[in-house]
């Protein structure tokens, strides 16, 4: 179990991180007692705190090239909406180029 109160096995709300983010965060997915997925994320980056400054802006927002989504779907504005028992938190850094 991390020193945030997070593990890596189900039977709850689970979060995982793009490719591209986990050099800064967990490399598996994490399962979290959570109620949602903000509480879920601060629990991650009270141990992987390089983690916080790639997925929220300094107003505490998902950062606009940040995707989440939440069982399948995605949720611009789903950081405090509560989590179903075993629901998949999805964070993704969208890339750009052209």
């Amino acid at each position: 179990m991390g020193k945030g109160g997070w593990r890596y096995n189900g039977g709850m709300p689970t979060v995982s991180f793009t490719h591209h983010l986990r050099q800064h965060a967990p490399p598996l997915p994490v399962a979290s007692q959570a109620g949602t997925a903000r509480a879920a994320l601060e629990l991650i980056f009270a141990d992987y705190p390089a983690l916080r400054g790639y997925v929220l802006d300094e107003h505490g927002r998902l950062r606009r090239h940040v995707a989440l989504f939440i069982d399948g779907e995605l949720k611009r504005e789903g950081l405090d909406q509560p989590l179903a028992a075993e629901a998949e938190v999805y964070v993704m850094q969208a890339l750009s180029g052209g």
